[in-house]
């Protein structure tokens, strides 16, 4: 017997087939924010022109929080009279304006209240703002949607010891004191926008300043405003913003159009950063580093975060969403544009193997799961729920595979062009494509299929080597498994990068010497031939994972061990690697978690630990398993237990087999150079932090761990060395540790949150020592960058504790999800993710995790970012 569900409030989900351009347009906004100690008053000014091209109501519709409260409403300087507006839930409506008016609204709100982090809210002593996707509406009364984009004037006075910083969007154009020890500066942006990309921050700021000359000769002024304690972690974050401002002119001749690029620092954010025009707001974890509490993946994140953040001011702001069905046109776009450049800064195969990984450990789960939808979803009832993989990680695959198959150079004049076209617009994925097409002259319409099908293709391939005529026959056939809404699908267009692998490396495919060509799978199914060649290939299929497919191919254990060490494509040299290991793995589960690993594999180990040309980058990717989640999307059902068990069981093996090795490489790696985030040492750190751990979990590397842990002079090896210990079994050192690293880094909040998620992550962490975490004085269930670090860490990272069979790993998640609906429900509605997937677990797991979720449905009254994620998920 299924637990049931109590049913929430109907909520009528919007839909794209029912969008409507607005009543009104807005050409201007003039904003007064009046920031006091108890309360805010904003006073709107619209300057409204009937859209005559709209066949809406005569009347104008504006968005508005319930918690607003109205003080006044006049309508061309006049007060309007009560009979020609209407307030009814989170709208208001008002009557008989003509083709013109200049409406104006005065209304109160309390951001110290607001733990919802959405609209503006204080966060400790600095007001902030966060408006995507629906965060305006909770600030003023406005038609709170992407296609509607107006001049912005925004006014901001404060008390100016308490809030000496008052920043807003464009150029400051005026600012002065007031009466009793306030004052006032005046902000204009002259680049219509939405109101979503409005921003505002009031706060006691220091800040780091810079400057960039673009290619047209222009001195852009840069500024990081972050708390004092703060600049010194401020230096990667300028860098990165310059190198990505040069890179984008280089690559895709776009040039930043105000004289002021500003970054503020905040440390209560939902998100990762918000692309806010000309004032970018970031969670400090995203834009504060520094060798001493920054870790080399976070040097990296920053850089990237940075550069996408940056690039939106053209593929986001220039040229925007027309509603948020598109949302993946900006953000799909801008994840692609900052792979790409994230590729050209550091290890390209490295950055092409992690983003896969997150794919396939994310994204294709969403994709099979009860939240699948297409990257341009149909319906929604919350769109917040609709930042996801999907929309964002394979959104950029989609653009992706849109390169490959138009090549650099058209793909350039098609950007250039959709670019020049659309400047100032708010315009749709369809307007994209069509850019794409004019541009390149070709034909896109099955292509389309990326966008409108959810689910994750997968390719039947096979091929033969004809002896006779040394031609090999490959036949590929597609289908793409049933998801929500959509029980059959049409065939996708897929480009597959194909390469044939003979005894010493690539061979010819052409008669120029090309080792490498694109196929473009149309049908359901097709063959192709190659050759001849005089000796027995094997085909390197599907090279830099050149569309998101799950690939079905019966390699050998021989032909994967060929592929691993000839193929010259990296990446399917790492994804060889991949499925030997998943080879491994299948046989554990199949024979028993102590059943050996095939000799040949554990010999191609220590290859990879000894080959002097392989760097040390790819080499840490080479030498790491596949993570838990993506196994657990290969076998089903679910026994997270088993699964586990076989990993460890694989990793030990190959670990014991190859110990020498391990600990000489690790010797080898050490180094006295002094820290910096290159791309060079940054895999050095990943290689040696790598075998460290392998030498805690088996080796008993215990006082390796303690050494460098002891000496350490930077994050990256300190922390490497606090999770080796924490996960070497029975430990004496790791508490030790863990107290040390406390003591050290108590008042460093960014560093406080990489010790509470190694204590989340840990091997061998109980519900009661997370229960612990969350009662620390130091963790607050209001930050979301500390529930990240303690509660997504566990459920998210720690799937072998997590997935418990008493299911106490599920409801602890549940608890903390119901206290997080009252306080911040983007943060819960994300949380409960993992609970989603209860129909792919085998028993226990999978009744303990439907009646965990099913719990969270009866609590009460949900936010409808919480209801519609659970209803969803039990099928309600």
């Amino acid at each position: 017997m299924q637990p049931a569900i109590a049913p929430t409030t109907a909520i009528e989900p919007t839909r794209l087939c029912d969008y409507r351009p607005p009543a009104f347009w807005v050409d201007r906004v003039d904003l007064q924010v009046e920031l006091f100690d108890s309360h805010t008053v904003v006073t709107a000014t619209l300057a409204l022109r009937r859209n005559r091209q709209s066949a809406q109501s005569l009347d104008l519709v504006l968005d508005g929080a319930a918690e607003l409260q109205l003080l006044a409403i006049h309508c061309d300087g006049e007060p309007l009279s009560p009979d020609r507006y209407q307030r009814q839930g989170e709208t208001l409506t008002i009557s008989g304006l003509g083709e013109s008016a200049e409406l104006t609204t005065r209304v109160q709100l309390d951001p110290a209240a607001n733990t919802r982090l959405e609209g503006l809210y204080r966060s400790r002593a600095m007001y902030c703002t966060q408006c995507e996707a629906e965060g305006f509406r909770h600030i003023t009364f406005y038609p709170d949607r992407p296609d509607v984009l107006a001049e912005f004037r925004c006014r901001i006075s404060a008390d100016k010891q308490a809030f000496p910083v008052l920043l807003s969007n464009g150029n400051c154009v005026a600012s002065g004191d007031l009466d009793a020890g306030r004052h006032f500066v005046e902000w204009h942006d002259p680049f219509k926008k939405p109101c979503y990309l409005f921003a505002l921050v009031a706060g006691d700021l220091a800040v780091v300043s810079d400057s960039f000359v673009t290619a047209s000769g222009r001195t852009v002024a840069l500024k990081i405003y972050v708390e004092e304690k703060d600049l010194d972690k401020c230096d990667h974050a300028m860098r990165s913003l310059k190198a990505a401002m040069a890179w984008d002119q280089q690559r895709y001749g776009r040039e930043y159009d105000l004289d002021l690029f500003m970054i503020v620092a905040v440390d209560d954010f939902n998100m990762g950063a918000m692309e806010n025009k000309g004032l970018n707001i970031f969670n400090t974890s995203a834009v504060l580093a520094n060798p001493s509490i920054a870790t080399d993946a976070t040097f990296q994140r920053i850089e990237s975060i940075v550069a996408h953040e940056y690039f939106h001011n053209w593929s986001g702001n220039r040229v925007t969403c027309r509603d948020w069905f598109q949302l993946s046109l900006k953000e799909g776009f801008t994840v692609f544009r900052d792979a790409q450049f994230s590729a050209d800064m550091n290890a390209a195969v490295v950055k092409r193997i992690e983003d896969v990984s997150l794919l396939r450990t994310l994204q294709f789960a969403e994709d099979a799961g009860p939240l699948a939808h297409p990257v341009q979803p149909q319906s929604y009832v919350e769109i917040n729920n609709f930042y996801t993989v999907t929309v964002y990680e394979k959104g950029a695959e989609v653009v992706g595979m849109l390169h490959t198959l138009l090549g650099e150079r058209a793909f350039r004049q098609a950007t250039d062009r959709y670019f020049e076209h659309y400047d100032g617009q708010a315009v749709t994925i369809e307007e994209f494509v069509s850019a794409m097409e004019e541009a390149s002259g070709r034909d896109l319409q099955q292509f389309r299929q990326w966008y409108w099908q959810a689910g994750t293709p997968e390719l039947d391939c096979h091929w033969q080597w004809h002896e006779a005529t040394g031609m090999v026959t490959l036949t590929v056939a597609q289908q793409c498994p049933p998801t929500p809404g959509q029980a059959t699908k049409v065939p996708f267009h897929i480009p597959i990068r194909v390469g044939m692998v003979g005894a010493n490396g690539d061979l010819a495919l052409s008669a120029d010497g090309a080792t490498e060509q694109l196929l473009e799978l149309t049908a359901r199914r097709q063959q192709w031939q190659f050759g001849p060649f005089t000796e027995p290939p094997v085909p390197s299929l599907l090279r830099g994972f050149s569309a998101p497919v799950k690939l079905h191919v019966d390699y050998s254990e021989e032909q994967l061990l060929h592929l691993a060490g000839c193929d010259s494509d990296g990446f399917n040299r790492w994804e060889a690697m991949q499925q030997l290991y998943q080879l491994a793995v299948h046989a554990a589960l199949a024979q028993g978690a102590d059943s050996p690993v095939s000799a040949p594999l554990v010999a191609r180990f220590e290859q990879l630990l000894n080959d002097p040309h392989l760097d040390a980058a790819t080499a840490a990717q080479l030498l790491t398993l596949p993570g838990e989640s993506e196994l657990f999307e290969r076998w089903q059902p679910i026994d997270p237990e088993k699964i586990t068990a076989a990993r460890n069981s694989v990793r030990a093996q190959l670990v014991a087999a190859s110990a020498e090795s391990v600990r000489s490489r690790y010797y080898a790696l050490q180094s006295d150079q002094p820290y910096a985030p290159s791309s060079d040492q940054i895999g050095q750190r990943a290689l040696k932090n790598t075998l460290l751990r392998y030498l805690c979990e088996f080796a008993q590397g215990e006082p390796l761990a303690v050494a460098q842990f002891q000496q350490a002079d930077n994050m990256t090896d300190q922390l490497a060395a606090l999770t080796a210990l924490l996960a070497a079994a029975d430990s004496s050192a790791a508490g030790a540790a863990l107290s040390s690293f406390y003591q050290q880094w108590r008042h460093e909040p960014l560093a406080l949150n990489l010790w509470f998620r190694a204590q989340a992550t840990a091997p061998g962490v109980e519900p009661q020592q997370l229960r612990a975490l969350l009662q620390h004085p130091d963790f607050s269930l209001t930050n979301p960058n500390k529930v990240r670090s303690v509660v997504a860490a566990y459920a998210m990272a720690n799937l072998g504790q997590f997935h418990r069979r008493d299911g106490s790993g599920y409801q602890l998640l549940a608890e903390v999800i119901i206290q997080l609906n009252a306080i911040n429900p983007q943060i819960a509605a994300r949380l409960v993710v993992p609970l989603t997937a209860w129909a792919k677990f085998a028993e226990p797991y999978r009744t303990a995790m439907r009646e965990n979720l099913a719990a969270i449905g009866n609590c009460g009254e949900l936010a409808k970012d919480l209801a519609e994620q659970v209803e969803k998920s039990l099928g309600g």
